[in-house]
């Protein structure tokens, strides 16, 4: 792979410029996949809400944290296997039936923001939000792709093997088998349709 060295503001305009570029037809949802605690896939999304509002686009921001399978069903192999989190932690339908579905044609295009509260282990119980043509949504989270979900655009925060171990916080390692094996079975530097290095998070590059 080939990357450009480029400015995290850099970054911020030239993504903010692909999906606000996107037609205002139907309602686009944007894919921030990266490692938890080592990419930073939210502060990539969350920067882009401005840029994208200032640009006459409505953003609604979605975290797939927020649909997580409840604790029962996370943890019955226990708390650090990482085969579960690989698999079974996210709850993949939700997330296809309460955010991306509705924004598909013949969709109500009410999309449900949050739906499990994984520190409490309970439902948010938040209201839909009813979205304009055109409205954008951006969400973040890990191990998004090769799950079949039907995101308009995916940006993968890449990390080589070695800065994904360093950068990954200690509490968290026990999940690096999970990574790895993402890595081999879905390839997301392949899969995704913008690729962020983020060895070095102040110093990111794209792929050409």
């Amino acid at each position: 792979m080939r990357f450009r060295p480029i400015s995290f503001d850099r970054l911020v305009t030239e993504l903010a410029e692909r999906i606000g570029a996107r037609t205002t037809e139907r309602n686009p949802a944007v894919a921030f996949d990266g490692a938890a605690g080592a990419a930073d896939p939210a502060g990539l999304a969350d920067a882009l809400v401005d840029p994208l509002r200032a640009a006459g686009r409505e953003v609604l921001r979605v975290s797939a944290w927020d649909f997580l399978r409840p604790a029962s069903l996370r943890f019955e192999r226990g708390r650090h296997d990482p085969d579960t989190r690989y698999e079974d932690w996210l709850d993949v339908g939700a997330l296809r039936r309460e955010v991306l579905n509705p924004l598909r044609p013949g969709g109500t295009g009410e999309v449900l923001p949050a739906l499990w509260d994984a520190g409490a282990d309970r439902a948010y119980r938040e209201p839909r939000a009813a979205l304009p043509r055109g409205a954008v949504v951006l969400v973040d989270g890990e191990l998004l792709l090769g799950r079949g979900l039907d995101f308009d655009l995916t940006v993968h925060l890449w990390l080589s093997p070695a800065a994904l171990s360093r950068n990954t916080p200690a509490d968290s390692r026990w999940a690096l088998p999970a990574y790895e094996r993402y890595e081999r079975e879905v390839s997301p530097t392949d899969t995704a349709d913008v690729v962020v290095r983020m060895d070095h998070p102040r110093n990111p590059a794209v792929r050409d």
